[in-house]
């Protein structure tokens, strides 16, 4: 009898347990922004940029890990409390700052309700005044490109790439059609120029979104210019 008012005792003990740790409140702070170079906003490809917020304490050691979305911006929901947010070494088109001993440095966020938080990062190249218009069946861009990092970090310019597609997304993984420029070819970084053909699309629409994506020597993410509709 002892035995088993234990295992009863036990289980009763244990659904209390559970009762109260699915009655925890949920998280209700939302933190946002977006990346930046001198108040202008960086753009990325969808999803492919990751960053990590670590929130110590309550059991917890891992990170909360999420990405950029293609305009740059992020959003989290969270406890208040205190965080710390990285990018992790290789990521995005930019430097991300560092400890002296070459590890991602932290930002220190105190999180008390909703918070717009902007990240100032230190692109290779910004693309600059892009134009983007659709003429003669074909969309046309016109634009200069800007060597941010000149230092000992400075890279070249692999290739630029003018992007379409039918949809809000538009990257290397999702375009319609795409024109593309190598770095050794730009003679003029203050006046490049790139037209890409507008395919029949089906179903039949007037128009058709753009961007501009920079690809740098030796590092994978792509900086992109700010999406736009065009109609032809």
């Amino acid at each position: 009898m002892k035995i088993k008012s234990y295992i009863i005792l036990l289980a009763l003990t244990s659904l209390l347990f559970a009762c109260k740790k699915d009655n925890y409140d949920e998280p209700t702070s939302k933190l946002s922004g977006k990346l930046v170079y001198k108040g202008e906003a960086i753009g990325v490809e969808t999803f492919q940029v990751p960053y990590e917020l670590y929130q110590f304490g309550f059991g917890k050691v891992g990170p909360i890990g999420s990405s950029f979305a293609q305009d740059g911006s992020y959003s989290a929901v969270l406890f208040d409390g205190e965080y710390r947010l990285i990018i992790p070494n290789g990521q995005g088109p930019f430097i991300w700052k560092k400890t002296p001993g070459g590890s991602p440095d932290s930002m220190a966020i105190s999180v008390k309700g909703n918070q717009v938080l902007d990240l100032d990062v230190t692109p290779y190249y910004m693309i600059k005044a892009p134009q983007i218009a659709a003429s003669g069946g074909k969309a046309n861009a016109a634009f200069k490109v800007e060597k941010i990092i000149t230092d000992a970090n400075a890279k070249n310019i692999e290739n630029i790439t003018l992007y379409i597609n039918n949809t809000q997304f538009v990257s290397g993984g999702n375009n319609i059609g795409t024109a593309t420029i190598a770095g050794s070819a730009i003679t003029d970084p203050n006046n490049i120029v790139l037209s890409v053909t507008i395919p029949s699309i089906t179903p039949a629409q007037n128009y058709v979104f753009a961007r501009i994506g920079l690809k740098v020597a030796g590092v994978e993410d792509r900086i992109f210019s700010p999406l736009v509709k065009i109609q032809f």
